[in-house]
């Protein structure tokens, strides 16, 4: 009888102990305070959102004003369709708004910046913000680092190849 309340008592406490690591998670990561959020969406539209993914953070000066909820390919477009969840309480992003992706700390986390306008007019649910700008994703930017160098040795080489025109007075007579 002594061991069956033992094993009754450790296996109320491992339950417990597991429900307490999902609350930690849970309050960690920010899902509670963005479930009973509020929001309405905007859509923006990118050539290359570079590793950006479904909930990342959508940023004004800083500070999260909501999440990435879809990301899709636009068709007629030839881009990626990115569907943003702004937070209700953030309602005044003028319609001039530049929204630029950006990375966050050493492992590179992908989240959506909001440059604010000077636009008198506000975006509303299911608008667009028109001026973006892309991820710059580094496998790129060495690519044409590289590629620059080698056109540059290759144009220097051949500079160098070409004989310059001797002036030697001595053969004029």
């Amino acid at each position: 009888m002594r061991t069956r309340s033992l094993e009754l008592a450790v296996g109320g406490f491992l339950i417990i102990g597991i429900a307490a690591l999902f609350f930690l998670a849970i309050k960690v990561s920010g899902l509670s305070s963005e479930l009973s959020q509020p929001s309405y969406k905007v859509y923006v539209h990118f050539q290359n959102i570079g590793g950006l993914t479904v909930r990342s953070k959508v940023t004004m000066s800083g500070v999260t004003i909501g999440r990435v909820a879809d990301i899709e390919l636009d068709k007629k477009r030839l881009n990626a369709k990115v569907s943003l969840e702004i937070f209700n309480d953030v309602n005044e992003i003028s319609t001039d708004a530049v929204a630029s992706i950006l990375t966050a700390g050493l492992l590179g986390e992908k989240y959506i910046g909001i440059v604010p306008g000077a636009d008198d007019t506000f975006i509303k649910n299911g608008d667009e913000i028109e001026q973006t700008q892309s991820a710059l994703v580094l496998e790129d930017l060495i690519g044409k680092f590289l590629f620059n160098k080698a056109t540059e040795d290759k144009s220097s080489n051949s500079a160098a190849a070409t004989p310059a025109p001797a002036a030697n007075s001595q053969d004029e007579f």
